[in-house]
């Protein structure tokens, strides 16, 4: 087996990979909330991993709709094109949650519930925090 060259892996496959272990990060810290707060609520632990599919899902949307304004605020020239750009950011950051929401209400009604705004909010950043730190544990230590 020493003669053996290491197969490269497909970017298709490193991005399935990403994604599957983005889901599992999230249906811990899903769980988590659905344990210490109790406005977080999911009747089973498969509600809970569908959960985090659609999660994974809408948040995914929302990040691709952020970076595009994100990247219009940074190509503006002008004061009103930043300023615009920036409530765009605001809006997609501030609006995502409601998406969230009715998201899982429209898929799950009351089997689910993420609570609130405040508790929703909270959630997704934890979950986005939580799903960078295991990004950054799983890439290892950068060479220097």
């Amino acid at each position: 087996m020493s003669g053996q060259v290491g197969h490269a892996v497909s970017p298709a496959v490193t991005d399935v990979a990403a994604a599957i272990i983005d889901v599992f990060v999230y249906v811990v810290v899903l769980n988590l909330f659905v344990e210490y707060f109790p406005t977080v609520i999911s009747e089973t632990f498969t509600l809970s991993l569908l959960t985090a599919v659609l999660l994974k899902g809408v948040l995914e949307v929302v990040l691709l709709a952020k970076k595009r304004v994100v990247a219009r605020f940074r190509r503006a020239s002008r004061p009103i094109g930043k300023v615009v750009a920036a409530i765009m950011v605001w809006a997609v950051a501030f609006g995502s949650k409601f998406l969230v929401l009715e998201a899982v209400d429209v898929v799950f009604g009351d089997r689910v519930s993420l609570g609130g705004f405040f508790s929703v909010s909270l959630l997704v950043v934890c979950l986005l925090l939580s799903r960078a730190a295991v990004r950054r544990l799983l890439e290892g230590p950068v060479a220097g």
